[in-house]
């Protein structure tokens, strides 16, 4: 769930032991994919969703159960991470409905358009904002004319009293990883120097410049930033 890891260091031991460290952080998931589930409940019977950075599979899965007749494309460049989505996958029986391709999503072959993408907790890593906006519009571009984005990423405004308190509650929260105290210690530090970490309002933007309609912001857990958006009816 949450991670500050950058994706180079998303490598096998770390793909292997991803879920369960994250096991205890089970309800912040649930609820974003709870919530994901209502925002996506009106496509189409059998809806093709790009999954962008999905990583071991998890909102994948999850919607894959809720709507049986969905199909997925899972894109993340970090193989050891995209061997467990499609180990897991195959144990929950939805594999066939699955294409997997490893890989950042401009090197994932044309297709026809997706009704909707999900894009959880992966363009925070993204640091400048020209690529972050490339990003969205990647996305967006393969899109059918009004196919909805789900977003997710870490936000708050860094300068703000708000974040120095809320940022002691989330470290309190990670300590729930099992991670060695320095290692908690050490995410102030990936939050200003790994994390691209802005104010929601302004990852609503980028999303919006990718070629989005306006977003709607749908969920807040803590540092994590939910969104919604339709895709712009002049995105090209």
């Amino acid at each position: 769930m949450p991670s500050s890891e950058p994706p180079a260091r998303f490598d096998q031991s770390f793909a292997a032991e991803y879920d369960k460290r994250y096991a205890k952080l089970a309800p912040l998931r649930d609820a974003l994919h709870l919530l994901t589930a209502a925002v996506l409940a009106e496509l189409p019977g059998e809806a093709r969703v790009l999954c962008v950075g999905a990583g071991t599979g998890a909102e994948l899965i999850a919607l894959a159960e809720k709507f049986p007749r969905w199909r997925f494309t899972a894109v993340d460049p970090a193989g050891p991470m995209l061997d467990v989505c499609r180990r897991r996958t195959a144990e929950c029986g939805v594999a066939d409905r699955c294409t997997y391709h490893e890989g950042f999503l401009d090197t994932l072959p044309p297709s026809a358009p997706y009704d909707a993408a999900t894009s959880l907790l992966v363009s925070h890593f993204i640091l400048s904002p020209e690529a972050r906006t490339a990003f969205f519009r990647g996305i967006a571009e393969r899109l059918r004319p009004g196919g909805l984005l789900v977003n997710a990423d870490l936000a708050a405004d860094v300068a703000s009293a708000e974040y120095a308190s809320l940022l002691e509650v989330w470290l309190e929260l990670m300590k729930a990883t099992d991670q060695p105290p320095e290692k908690i210690a050490a995410l102030r530090l990936a939050y200003t120097r790994d994390v691209a970490l802005l104010p929601p309002a302004r990852v609503s933007a980028l999303v919006a410049s990718g070629g989005f309609e306006p977003p709607v912001l749908f969920l807040q857990t803590g540092l994590i930033h939910a969104w919604y958006a339709k895709r712009a009816a002049n995105t090209r």
